[in-house]
């Protein structure tokens, strides 16, 4: 058994350099990237992948950590959080976008204190690609009936709209809406 890294297929090589831009940079950026990506071998050696987004708050990652816990426990799958490629990003949104490319699925997990993913919310909904692939579980909150603003809930409208929207209140009912994604 070889203690080498197996190979990151080439056609992701390919398209993770079709998307950065040559200028902004440098080379030796672009070998750390590629090397980070190699550490997504899971994605594909598993039928299914889950690129698991939002809040880092000590209670919201617990719940962010429960989905990830969840997915991984289904037959040939993989899910993992951003914090889980190693590496210095200068830039998040090339991170975000070549992770988001190489997986099967993306799925936020939204909470409104403190906001979370709001940047990737808009990178899913304005990237056909990426919003036919991702899945937003809501949290519902009591006695308030727009807590995220009105941004973010023509967002999770647009979700809805499709099916790809699911809501919860408590940590059971997040294990259970877990269990209706794909």
């Amino acid at each position: 058994m070889s203690d080498e890294e197996p190979p990151v297929p080439e056609e992701v090589l390919t398209s993770a350099k079709d998307q950065l831009d040559d200028e902004a940079i440098s080379l030796a950026d672009n070998e750390e990237i590629l090397h980070a990506l190699s550490e997504l071998t899971p994605v594909y050696e598993n039928e299914r992948s889950y690129f698991v987004l939002g809040n880092y708050d000590r209670e919201p990652i617990r719940r962010l950590n429960l989905v990830v816990d969840r997915l991984n426990r289904r037959q040939d799958a993989y899910a993992f959080r951003m914090v889980d490629i190693r590496g210095e990003w200068d830039n998040s949104i090339q991170k975000f976008c070549l992770i988001a490319d190489i997986v099967t699925y993306l799925v936020g997990v939204a909470e409104k204190d403190p906001s979370d993913f709001l940047v990737e919310q808009g990178l899913l909904v304005g990237t056909t690609e990426f919003f036919a692939k991702s899945h937003v579980l809501k949290r519902v909150y009591e006695d308030e009936e727009h807590p995220f603003g009105w941004m973010q809930d023509g967002v999770f409208e647009l979700f809805e709209q499709e099916g790809q929207l699911y809501r919860w209140q408590t940590e059971e009912e997040l294990v259970d809406v877990t269990k209706e994604l794909p």
